[in-house]
């Protein structure tokens, strides 16, 4: 088939502020629609959108389709997933993302399957390339590389969607880097007429009562983060790290094996089934650095592993391995850092 139309993103909003993940996926969409040589586009819906695009076109986008109605928010499956199903038939769009947050893990499969289109879920990567299909020879140029971990984090899986469009991924936030193309940046506002797009009975869930509760946990917010791993060894240990973290004002972290242990709870896990987290340090403890942790932490500005195991995948990215067993290194730092932080 013949792919000549634009790259879209959903772009959920709380609050009149567009989400961090919708602007992180509209920086990498810029990014691969200049070099597809096609059209940047977004899509809001919900109420309250005066002003919405001051916050979506300096991203770079081209299109903003704004579905504004009191009954667009807060957000409910029926009525979002007509718009994009209906948007989607009559625009065609060639790439599609959405964040992979409670919202996107429910929109993102109810669209798919209504467009027959497929989608791959939390990727960690995004790029353009070519593909060949090994049982057909036949070649596709510009394809969208969907770039996961797989099979419990053992590989990193690219997955391509050869024939059926739109192509659709969903990112967790945190994953990509959010960079605004121009303040200035024109683009075209369609205020689009929501009752076209959906039908009476997509409205007959009414919300009465919302309550969300915030997290007390800021680790994408701390500059510096202590993480545990299984190496910890239990949860009295991770006192000790608990220790570390209040004494350098960090926040405490953990790999999904510290997590699944009961050791911590999940709201501090990071890689790619907890946060991505980009701090100026990251001090891993006990972390053997499983593809799926790596992940979530590659961006950290300087790394220091603690490890009993000399062979850890983690010492390969890390600035500076420490080889020892915890219990006995993270006292030594910490008193330490007392000594010289007078």
């Amino acid at each position: 088939m013949a792919d000549t139309n634009n790259l879209i993103v959903y772009c959920e909003y709380e609050d009149g502020k567009v989400s961090d993940v919708s602007l992180e996926l509209l920086t990498k969409g810029r990014q691969l629609a200049d070099k597809l040589g096609i059209k940047l586009e977004a899509v809001v819906a919900g109420n309250n959108l005066k002003d919405i695009e001051k916050q979506i076109l300096p991203y770079g986008v081209d299109t903003i389709y704004k579905f504004e109605d009191d009954r667009l928010y807060p957000y409910t499956s029926l009525p979002h997933s007509s718009i994009l199903i209906n948007l989607f038939k009559e625009i065609e769009p060639r790439i599609a993302f959405m964040g992979a947050t409670p919202i996107g893990r429910d929109l993102g499969p109810r669209v798919s399957s209504a467009l027959h289109s497929g989608l791959t879920a939390d990727c960690t990567a995004l790029e353009i390339g070519d593909y060949t299909d090994v049982k057909t020879g036949k070649e596709y140029k510009d394809l969208l590389y969907q770039i996961r971990p797989a099979f419990g984090g053992n590989i990193v899986a690219t997955i391509v969607n050869p024939d059926c469009r739109p192509q659709m991924a969903t990112v967790r936030e945190g994953v990509m880097k959010k960079e605004g193309k121009d303040s200035n940046y024109r683009g075209e506002v369609k205020q689009m007429d929501v009752n076209k797009y959906t039908k009476p009975e997509d409205f007959v869930i009414d919300i009465i009562d919302r309550h969300v509760e915030k997290s007390k946990v800021n680790l994408k917010g701390s500059p510096i983060i202590v993480a545990g791993g299984y190496g910890v060894g239990s949860k009295e240990n991770f006192d000790i790290l608990q220790q570390l973290a209040d004494t350098l004002g960090a926040e405490v972290g953990a790999s999904r094996a510290a997590v699944d242990a009961g050791w911590v709870d999940h709201d501090r896990q990071i890689g790619q089934t907890g946060v991505t987290v980009r701090p100026k340090l990251y001090i891993a403890c006990g972390i053997s650095g499983q593809i799926q942790h790596i992940a979530g932490m590659q961006d950290s500005a300087l790394i220091i592993s603690i490890n009993s195991d000399p062979d850890a995948p983690i010492n390969k990215i890390a600035d500076y391995v420490i080889t020892g067993k915890f219990e006995d290194v993270v006292p030594k730092l910490i008193k330490y850092y007392k000594k010289n932080s007078k």
